[in-house]
């Protein structure tokens, strides 16, 4: 089993924090961590998707006297929102005695409505956490071949680890089709899965380009704001990601619509079929593919101050990844595919226009070295040992 980078982080955030929400798409290995910490923390299971353990937990008050002393781990808390408010007489009452130790681990698939539900009821009692699909830092072993099957697989811990690419190809299929049929369904109205199914692959084919939502909303026949309704419940789910463009204090004329990605890797070559990496490098997408790839990685790494964003103007200026540390420190990052990447005039001018404090160009090789204009050429696993030695 691969060790999460988040497993020591919620360790010591169970010490200071009253609770502690770990968000993440479903089968990204929530439960698997939860359990892990259970083997030094004493603690409980219950999953709110099985009928027994639902009705345990009807009556919050009894069940956190049955289980004192103990970690209560809810996996799939969206399914009790009705509850929020009894956990904080419960944290309250705790604090009061003098315990400040985390009481609950609350695990969820939805972003959106965990976070609205808990942050009303629990403000200042509640910590957030998201685990991602694995990133290149938790694989272990960053060779090429081995960063081009992340890459080519996603980081869902059973697609990843599966025994060849075939296999690994039909336990993302079978992803797409349960939460097309069972989970997608379960939040706001009834959705055609065809429907839905044809807008997923759309996103896939755009991946990494503006969203324009007249567009898809002629080839799928809806209207725009049903476009809308679609893409915020597929980023509540954690499954796609609006990169937004960066606009302050910027004199010119820019793109404003937020860049779209399908956000697992995997699951965009399984929605368009792309079975290997020989597929995938004869494919359109493989650019789009890999700038998600590098965004996702990265932003997996980065702590909740600090703000992702993209640039472009109408005159071509472009930077994929703008990291903003803080009003001072803005870092430029281009992604490049190529293992002998040029920089394009278009990245200059707009690390000027932003005032980057630091510039990148993360690329597919191995070396790190500089050239021109104060440009760091740098691999993925280096980028982000830099962020988190800097954050």
């Amino acid at each position: 089993m691969l060790k999460r980078l988040l497993e020591n982080k919620i360790k010591k955030t169970l010490e200071i924090s009253s609770s502690i929400a770990l968000l993440g798409s479903r089968q990204v290995g929530k439960t698997t961590l939860a359990k892990q910490l259970s083997k030094t923390i004493d603690s409980v299971y219950f999953d709110l998707e099985d009928n027994l353990d639902l009705i345990k937990v009807q009556d919050m008050k009894l069940l956190y006297e049955e289980n004192k002393n103990k970690l209560i781990v809810l996996d799939e808390i969206q399914k009790i929102p009705e509850s929020f408010p009894q956990f904080r007489g419960l944290i309250d009452k705790e604090r009061q005695n003098g315990n400040k130790s985390a009481l609950f681990l609350f695990l969820g698939s939805a972003s959106m409505d965990l976070l609205k539900q808990s942050s009303e009821s629990l403000a200042g009692r509640i910590s957030y956490f998201e685990l991602f699909p694995l990133n290149i830092k938790e694989i272990k072993n960053t060779e090429i071949t081995n960063i081009h099957k992340l890459w080519i697989r996603g980081g869902f811990p059973d697609s990843y680890l599966s025994k060849n690419n075939q296999n690994s190809l039909e336990w993302r299929i079978n992803f797409i089709k349960t939460y097309l049929e069972r989970d997608i369904p379960q939040f706001g109205p009834r959705i055609p899965v065809e429907t839905l199914r044809r807008f997923w692959t759309m996103l896939a084919h755009k991946q990494g380009s503006t969203i324009n939502v007249s567009n898809l909303a002629r080839n799928l026949d809806v209207s725009g704001t049903t476009v809308i309704r679609y893409l915020d419940l597929m980023v509540d789910l954690l499954l796609v990601r609006q990169l937004k463009p960066y606009t302050f204090n910027i004199g010119k004329r820019l793109v404003k619509a937020p860049k779209i990605f399908v956000r697992d890797s995997g699951i965009t070559h399984a929605l368009l079929n792309i079975k290997d990496f020989e597929d995938l490098i004869s494919h359109p997408v493989v650019g789009g593919s890999w700038e998600g790839f590098v965004i996702e990685n990265i932003a997996s790494i980065l702590q909740l101050n600090i703000n992702a964003f993209y640039y472009r103007t109408t005159g071509g200026a472009e930077i994929d990844l703008i990291l903003e540390f803080s009003i001072t420190e803005l870092w430029a990052i281009e992604i490049k595919r190529s293992s002998a990447p040029k920089i394009s005039k278009g990245f200059h001018i707009a690390c000027e226009d932003i005032k980057a404090t630091r510039k990148f160009l993360v690329y597919s090789g191995n070396d790190t070295f500089s050239i021109k204009n104060d440009i760091t050429v740098i691999s993925l696993f280096d980028m982000m040992n830099k962020i988190i030695e800097f954050q």
